[in-house]
């Protein structure tokens, strides 16, 4: 059958292994995206009270804790991978990561256990994170490995269009648990949140199952029978040149640049859309959602490309082109999303004294917030671009803010609300002012570039590294790159505009990691699709 199958023989087969991997796949990162999908609506329900953006960075951090640990998980399980074979290792890693977003659902809330709420849920999200590193390098592994030649950025593509079928999934049941009158907003705070938790343990039960029907990697039982295996994948894979310099290239030259494109095309963008231009939550999840549907088919269709152009030069591109066009298509979602606020910001020029100002991005019971920040958080949370500038020698009070033609000495979010209200503050979008082809154009563009980056990245790690060391070697780049360069993203960015003051600030994080990406892909790595991973 091995051989069969790698001279592209075996199309039953083949179909097969791209089926069960990819939905066994999907459903792992439907788990991982839950948390991902309401960490804005988590914040009120497993932190404390009282500063809305210190809330909404805590559960950016835990969000973020669940990908700075996927890189160890990669180092774990790609081991185990590369020692005892792919089909195995992740069958343990959706075990670890079905169970635990089954717990989740049973937390119980901040306001029931205190600070024992958010540590349980980071230490469940850190299991997730762990399970994840093992998952995606052996379900891309696995399917390259069984693919024809010719034909890897086809079949691995696949495997790609499963973290937006996830993110896609989870924003369905969710949507249908907060949107469709199953049960009212109360209900959902109360209790229905954990629904879409429970749900996982139906589809890890499925996932299960379909893995098992699964063989081993042709490649993985033909390298084995000949004793060709590695008896410390870890050691080869970073300490050994020339595969460390591989591994690191794999990460600076094309998986940093491919994460933060991936994150901000999908979920910085969602929190874009709820957070700063103040949109419903069920009109942001229907825009999003349909252009993930739009865009879903291009990674195939750059998968395919790719086996015929190349990789690299489809990655390269789709940073550049996302690098040089990120500022204009979010400020066009201003424009077309909610254009009262855009009108409110141009006619009411924001501007902030302050002293005592600090930079936060981990927050929690050590934090320490000023006037300052509590300012800054709330025009942040507002959706308001400011100036901040020093307080003069004579002040009196630590804060001292403008609004348009209104003064506002020291800090009362009262008086702030009066003042906006006053000059007739646009406190949601108005989803009749919505021009919704413009706003779908541009999710969908930003899709685009996701689909160009992430379709063919699968099948240029595969080929970077030998069999013997191949789960290990690319899981640790991939999920570096994912998991730290683009797991970042919204606490980073989210951070930095409440610093600057400018609501598209946080746009310069992920411009400056792909055009990082573009020299150094550029300059330092080439492309192996004719490469024979055989052999």
């Amino acid at each position: 059958m091995a051989t069969t199958t790698m001279n592209g023989g075996l199309q039953a087969e083949e179909k097969k292994v791209i089926f069960a991997s990819s939905l066994g796949t999907v459903f792992e990162w439907y788990d991982f995206y839950l948390y991902a999908t309401l960490a804005p609506f988590f914040a009120a329900l497993f932190f404390p009270a009282g500063n809305a953006t210190a809330a909404l960075l805590s559960a950016f951090a835990a969000y973020a804790a669940g990908f700075l640990v996927r890189p160890f998980g990669a180092l774990v399980f790609g081991r185990i991978g590369d020692l005892v074979g792919r089909k195995y290792t992740f069958l343990i890693t959706i075990l670890f990561m079905g169970g635990s977003t089954f717990l989740v659902g049973l937390l119980p809330k901040y306001e029931t256990i205190g600070w024992l709420a958010p540590i349980l849920l980071v230490t469940l999200r850190l299991v997730q994170g762990l399970a994840l590193g093992g998952e995606y390098g052996g379900a891309a592994t696995y399917v390259a490995e069984h693919a024809p030649a010719g034909k890897r950025g086809y079949d691995t593509s696949w495997i790609q269009t499963t973290a937006t079928l996830g993110f896609f999934l989870s924003l369905a049941v969710i949507g249908i648990c907060r949107f469709s009158g199953v049960m009212t907003p109360k209900e959902f705070a109360d209790w229905g949140w954990r629904i879409p938790f429970w749900v996982s343990v139906i589809l890890l039960i499925y996932s299960v199952y379909i893995r098992l029907k699964l063989n081993e990697s042709p490649v993985f039982n033909k390298m084995k029978a000949e004793g060709r295996g590695s008896h410390a994948p870890l050691t080869e894979s970073f300490l050994h040149y020339p595969n460390n310099k591989f591994v690191l290239l794999a990460l600076l030259g094309a998986t940093a640049g491919q994460g933060v494109v991936w994150y901000t095309g999908q979920f910085y963008a969602l929190f874009f859309l709820t957070i700063t231009l103040k949109v419903d939550g069920q009109t942001a999840y229907t825009l999003i959602a349909i252009a993930l549907l739009l865009g879903t088919p291009f990674f195939v269709v750059f998968g395919a490309l790719s086996d015929k152009i190349g990789r690299l030069k489809i990655i390269l591109a789709g940073c550049l082109i996302a690098a040089v066009t990120y500022f204009p298509l979010f400020q066009g979602l201003t424009h077309y999303v909610n254009p009262a606020l855009e009108s409110f910001a141009a006619s009411n020029v924001v501007t902030v004294q302050a002293k005592d100002c600090n930079f936060h991005i981990f927050v929690g019971p050590w934090s320490k917030f000023s006037d300052c920040d509590r300012a800054k958080d709330f025009l942040t949370k507002s959706g308001l671009s400011f100036a901040s500038t020093t307080l003069p020698p004579d002040a009196t009070d630590n804060v001292i803010m403008k609004i348009g033609p209104t003064e506002i000495k020291g800090w009362n979010e009262a008086t702030v609300k009066k003042a906006l209200a006053d000059l007739k503050y646009p406190t949601a979008a108005d989803k009749n002012a919505i021009n919704w082809p413009m706003a779908l154009l541009i999710l969908f563009i930003m899709m685009i570039y996701v689909t160009m980056v992430y379709g063919p990245i699968a099948a240029f790690l595969v080929e970077l590294f030998p069999t013997k060391i191949r789960y290990t070697s690319m899981s640790l780049p991939y999920h570096i790159g994912n998991g730290w360069f683009g797991g970042m993203l919204p606490l980073l960015a989210t951070a930095m505009v409440a610093a600057s003051g400018d609501i598209y600030y946080g746009l310069w994080y992920p411009i400056i990691v792909a055009l990082m990406t573009v020299v150094i892909g550029a300059i330092f790595l080439r492309d192996n699709k004719d490469r024979d991973i055989y052999q």
